[in-house]
């Protein structure tokens, strides 16, 4: 592929961290995501054979097919992610063309920092502008969400997508999930870092418990609705009506479940007034007591990134930090004073090779823009 001439273009989409309110989007709750400076970016040629080939720096195989015979095929691996989404712009009545796709990214893949979705979010924005289909950034989220649920096969919610296509720099976005109502909140956080940690623990979406947690979860909603229909998601149910629903759960692994979501998406909800308001010690109570929510309560994190945690919470410098994704291996997200970052990562690393018997890998990062075009800048054109 001889994609530095002119005909092509780039564009980049960034990855995400949810700051809190995990599991809380495919229950109609609050999240708190934000945008990263670390993601993919697409660069990308027409060709005049309606052939696709789709190559990444980060994956050896190389997939070609007719644009014409879009289907999923477990061989493919990433490259059913953009393949999904040229099949959505299909099923719409786009007639896709065929081109060269080449991936480039600096995030580490099944970490929990959204790689799919940034994938995803990059090949819709790029056709939107290549087609002129004129779809705003919240439909852009909406079809790659699409794409991921029905030609993947992982039953995500909309947040990672939806932080991808509207991030803002040094914005977090508190969206409600139920209604995709929105906005941006200022993150007042001077003096502190963003640091995230990855277990080096290789967690496939697909295949991990993730789909059994949404099960879990309409099994409890079910539960509840039987005497409150009008409860239409988990996180309808207020904190402070918790005592008196739970007890029309009668399995404690499925109250369990819902506990969390009912409290961590009171979490999520009250994190906009704690940010705003730049008390960043509150916010960082709240990220730990979402971690050990996810830990006992809802049963994702693991042996690995409960290491990076508590070694995390007895470092110096260390405001708050959690498990961010969806669990199962991935990532954890602290907020660490920045002139204590360089002791924050040494203690980190020897505490969690200690307990693990591996060194995990760290990320300084900013919060960034979401999906753009940046041929000038990368090209030169």
């Amino acid at each position: 592929m001889n994609l530095g001439s002119p005909a092509a273009r780039v564009f980049f989409a960034p990855g995400r961290v949810n700051l809190i309110g995990e599991h809380t989007d495919y229950n109609g709750g609050y999240v708190l995501p934000a945008a990263l400076e670390l993601g993919t970016w697409l660069f990308v040629r027409e060709r005049h054979d309606k052939r696709l080939r789709v190559r990444s720096t980060t994956f050896p195989k190389v997939v070609e097919i007719s644009v014409d015979n879009l289907h999923y095929s477990q061989d493919d691996d990433y490259a059913n992610y953009p393949k999904g989404v040229l099949y959505e712009f299909q099923r719409r009545g786009f007639d896709i063309p065929g081109l060269d796709l080449l991936f480039y990214g600096n995030m580490p893949n099944g970490a929990g920092l959204s790689s799919s979705a940034s994938i995803e979010v990059a090949t819709a924005f790029m056709l939107n502008s290549l087609l002129g289909a004129n779809l705003s950034h919240v439909q852009l989220a909406r079809l790659s969400q699409t794409a991921e649920n029905q030609f993947v096969g992982v039953n995500c919610g909309i947040m990672d997508q939806f932080a991808v296509a509207l991030g803002k720099q040094q914005h977090a976005i508190s969206l409600d999930c139920n209604t995709l109502g929105y906005h941006l909140v200022p993150m007042k956080i001077s003096g502190v870092s963003l640091v995230i940690t990855n277990t080096n623990k290789r967690r496939g979406l697909a295949d991990s418990k993730y789909n059994e947690r949404r099960s879990e979860c309409e099994a409890a909603l079910r539960q509840i609705q039987k005497v409150r229909p009008d409860v239409k998601h988990l996180a309808d149910i207020a904190a402070t009506h918790w005592p008196k629903l739970s007890a029309y759960i009668d399995n404690e692994t499925l109250k369990k479940r819902a506990r969390h979501v009912v409290f961590e998406n009171e979490r999520a909800k009250q994190a906009v007034g704690v940010l705003s308001s730049g008390t960043i010690a509150e916010f960082g109570q709240m990220m730990n007591l979402s971690h050990v929510s996810l830990r006992d309560d809802y049963e994702v994190t693991g042996v690995e990134l409960d290491a990076l945690a508590e070694a995390a919470w007895s470092a110096d410098g260390c405001i708050g930090s959690r498990m961010t994704g969806a669990g199962f291996g991935g990532c954890t997200v602290s907020l660490v004073e920045s002139d204590q970052v360089d002791k924050f990562i040494s203690s980190v690393r020897t505490e969690y090779t200690k307990r693990i018997g591996y060194e995990p890998s760290f990320y300084v990062t900013a919060i960034g823009d979401g999906v753009q075009e940046v041929t000038e800048q990368i090209l030169g054109i």
